[in-house]
């Protein structure tokens, strides 16, 4: 029988939905305090799905969006647990762990590669303006 979406999980089932280490979410207990999952006899983790959702948005912002511990330490003070949370993606436990190459920011950085800079444009047409600008 599979667990509903509301269980809590352990800390091998988040690691893997979020393909990161297990060493890495007890890291990131430490460095950021809203994480705080339910531990059992023995000091076994259960990750209730806020926290889950949360350690979504961290890795979301590490990992995908490049920011720095500090500054997604400083997005939780000024904008809470629920925004961090919001950049999680949606929990299927049916599905593998997340692909961070559809995450919306890294398909925003692969357009943004093959972007030629206006200016760049412009020179390439006051070069040959029949020719199509060099875009690599």
């Amino acid at each position: 029988m599979d667990k509903s979406p509301d269980a809590f999980r352990t800390i091998s089932e988040v690691a893997e939905w979020l393909g990161v280490p297990a060493h890495v979410l007890r890291f990131w207990e430490s460095k950021f305090t809203q994480v705080k999952p339910v531990k059992r006899a023995g000091g076994r983790r259960y990750y209730r799905p806020a926290d889950m959702a949360l350690l979504g948005g961290i890795k979301a912002l590490l990992h995908d969006d490049g920011m720095t511990i500090k500054g997604v330490q400083k997005l939780l003070r000024e904008k809470g647990v629920a925004h961090v949370a919001g950049f999680a993606p949606a929990f299927d436990p049916e599905a593998g762990p997340v692909d961070a190459s559809e995450r919306p920011a890294a398909r925003v950085r692969r357009v943004a590669e093959n972007v030629v800079p206006f200016q760049a444009r412009e020179e390439a047409e006051e070069q040959d303006p029949d020719q199509e600008p060099d875009t690599a």
